[in-house]
């Protein structure tokens, strides 16, 4: 959702200082994805330090494609790293709030937890089948940028469980959005 509606929103403004980072788009995604293993590892001792963490690998996360669309270095391989590097992201946050919840006794939050990143899994399948089958799949409620922010959010005020909570029911209606929106486009279509 945030994602269909400010999609390159700021390479604008960020274009001239894009213009002057050295450095590869992918060791850009590399690093940002170092500092959410780094986040990862520390969410379970201070959580709101684990919340500025994830910020700052989510502003990573994002120059990373500024970087490559605005000095002409985006690639197929690019694309799929950011890809395959986001999931282990997002199994490392959802892997280490479950941690976080357990230490301290919350069993049913550290089950949302784990039940959000099934669904955040399941919304990356799905788009990736639908692609596989030649549709456009990127419809819903609940993608990653809205995962993310909701995680950061969570992890400074200390309300995880209530966020969980709405993260569990949105990402799995989100799944539900795109099966749908995939039967739609398919329904009528006759295999060969």
């Amino acid at each position: 959702m945030i994602s269909a509606r400010l999609g390159h929103f700021f390479d604008a403004p960020l274009k001239k200082f894009a213009k002057h980072i050295p450095f590869n788009p992918n060791t850009i995604t590399i690093f940002g994805f170092l500092l959410t293993i780094a986040a990862a590892f520390v969410i379970p001792k201070n959580l709101k330090l684990g919340g500025l963490l994830i910020l700052l690998a989510g502003f990573f996360d994002m120059l990373d494609g500024i970087v490559a669309r605005v000095n002409e270095k985006a690639t197929k391989f690019g694309a799929f790293l950011d890809s395959v590097l986001d999931r282990y992201s997002d199994a490392f946050l959802f892997l280490s709030f479950s941690w976080y919840l357990a230490a301290i006794g919350d069993h049913l939050g550290a089950f949302l937890s784990l039940g959000t990143l099934v669904g955040a899994f399941l919304i990356s399948y799905v788009r990736a089948r639908a692609e596989g089958l030649g549709q456009d799949c990127k419809t819903g409620l609940m993608e990653r940028p809205e995962r993310i922010i909701l995680l950061i959010f969570a992890a400074l005020t200390g309300w995880i469980v209530p966020i969980l909570w709405i993260m569990l029911v949105l990402t799995h209606i989100t799944v539900l959005q795109r099966i749908y929106h995939v039967w739609k486009l398919l329904k009528n279509h006759k295999p060969k």
